[in-house]
């Protein structure tokens, strides 16, 4: 009989060295002739704890973190294989303040399945959406969807139920079903987790959108730096077998770009074209992939699908605060003590993440800025940080949610140079097919220079060039770089002297 021991094949925990200690317990296992099956599982999202390696015992699945390998030969003299007590024994890790105080829904099997093994993600509770869609019309999927309120987590926040329901009232041969895996933005990682820890969650929310809009195929556009999350959902494919019926889901490995997040530069990108953004309308509900009628969401919207069919919409609707339902996995990235994944309902506020999770600033300075939602999220100041966490609270104060992303700073910042960035990463990034994004991003940075240089005068200059970019853009690249471009100048106009 053989120990089964948890040790995360997550990229990050990679990077950290959890191969290492995979390989260190396995070679010193056999050197005492114990029998040992490392299960190599999704990373639970507490990162300063990664490489985290869990054994299953008679009590439960006891935790030790960090680990390294150098850390394996204390780990054996101290009888972890049962349990024992150790410098690195964290315990039951789903006891720990950081993990028991959210409310995981959507990444709840992250960490605790095998990402590889189908029948370990049905007995967690994986499949009874599915199911349960099956026994449904198409348009009662798309009701309950409509009815659970679930929004687009890809940052727009458009409502799923209508998007699918236009796919589905729309007349065509052929329909698609397409997943927008690009996960591009500084500081999210919430994609990757779930796709390299819950990979079949992934599939079965594209499959019961299938069933939703009359579509038989799937196209999940990964990013092309994250190869572990790319072989693991080919994996998941190869042993999902006939389990997802006769709906075929086809993975593409992104063009590398960040405009490819984009919808239509995405699907441009999967019919072998280069990744411009095209004009709207129409649609790509209407006319989208190869011209047919096509869902596009992005990871966790479809990953959110298999608890809204199998536990009810009212169960997600009766989670989170006015128009935001539901939970939302926000992601802790920056100059912050504890980084990693908070899976909330919508309602907290941004201090209650920054401080209570995120344990305040690493360099033990205060925090002066975070930004959220991505590269082109405002920052947002010490005085906004007691804002709720709900997409119309942020839109309220000029800022947006986002894919949940949080990238924080310390009072060292120059938040004129953070503004450069911006402007910088957009005239770098911009596909440019508009004028306003191709040349107003570069001249934005000609300014943003003269002004850091000490010429003030040219402030109005810069205020009016993002009124261009708003107003002209043809994408929100473009229309969305003047938010931290703007809420520097406005909350840090001090670093623009």
């Amino acid at each position: 009989m053989s120990i089964t021991l948890y040790v995360p094949g997550d990229a990050a925990a990679r990077a950290l060295g959890a191969d290492e200690v995979a390989a260190a317990i396995e070679k010193r296992a056999q050197e005492f002739g114990i029998k040992v099956h490392v299960v190599r599982n999704g990373s639970r999202g507490l990162f300063w704890l990664e490489p985290l390696v869990e054994v299953l015992t008679s009590r439960g699945r006891v935790a030790y973190g960090s680990v390294q390998a150098a850390d394996v030969g204390s780990l054996f003299a101290a009888n972890f294989l049962e349990g024992g007590e150790h410098p690195l024994r964290l315990g039951n890790i789903e006891a720990h303040p950081y993990l028991s105080r959210q409310q995981r829904v959507t990444l709840r099997r992250v960490g605790v399945i095998d990402p590889r093994s189908l029948s370990d993600y049905l007995a967690q509770g994986g499949g009874l959406g599915l199911a349960q869609a099956r026994q449904l019309s198409p348009a009662a999927i798309v009701q309950a969807v409509t009815d659970s309120g679930l929004r687009g987590r890809g940052g727009a926040a458009f409502p799923t139920g209508i998007k699918w329901r236009t796919v589905l009232d729309t007349g065509a041969d052929e329909k698609y079903i397409v997943c927008n895996a690009d996960e591009g933005d500084s500081g999210t990682y919430s994609d990757r987790l779930l796709m390299e820890g819950d990979p079949y969650c992934l599939l079965e929310g594209m499959a019961i959108a299938g069933l939703a809009v009359g579509a038989k195929r799937g196209y999940l556009y990964v990013r092309s730096e994250y190869p572990d999350a790319i072989a693991l959902l080919n994996a998941a494919l190869d042993n999902a077998g006939d389990w997802l019926g006769d709906f075929q889901i086809e993975v593409r490995r992104a063009a590398g770009a960040y405009v490819c997040g984009e919808e239509t530069a995405l699907l441009e990108s999967i019919e072998g074209r280069r990744g411009i953004v095209r004009s709207k309308p129409p649609l790509p509900a209407i006319a989208g992939l190869f011209g047919k009628p096509t869902v596009i969401n992005n990871v966790i919207t479809f990953a959110s699908v298999p608890d809204i069919l199998a536990r009810g919409a009212a169960f997600y609707r009766d989670l989170g605060v006015g128009r935001s339902r539901g939970t939302l996995p926000f992601q802790l990235a920056g100059n912050l003590k504890f980084g990693g994944l908070v899976e909330v309902p919508f309602g907290s506020t941004l201090r209650e993440l920054l401080y209570d999770y995120g344990g305040g600033s690493r360099s033990g300075r205060p925090l002066r800025a975070v930004q959220v939602g991505g590269p082109l999220g405002a920052y947002l100041p010490e005085s906004q940080f007691d804002t709720v966490l709900d997409y119309e609270a942020f839109a309220a104060i000029g800022a947006v949610l986002g894919h949940g992303g949080i990238v924080a700073f310390d009072d060292t910042v120059d938040m004129a140079k953070q503004a450069r960035y911006a402007m910088q990463f957009c005239a770098h990034e911009s596909c440019g097919k508009c004028t306003p994004c191709r040349i107003g991003s570069t001249r934005g940075v000609e300014v943003i220079d003269r002004i850091r240089a000490g010429q003030r005068e040219q402030i109005p200059l810069l205020r009016e060039l993002c009124d261009t970019l708003t107003d002209g853009s043809l994408c929100a690249m473009g229309g969305m770089t003047p938010y931290p471009v703007l809420s520097a100048l406005n909350h840090f106009a001090e670093d623009f002297e």
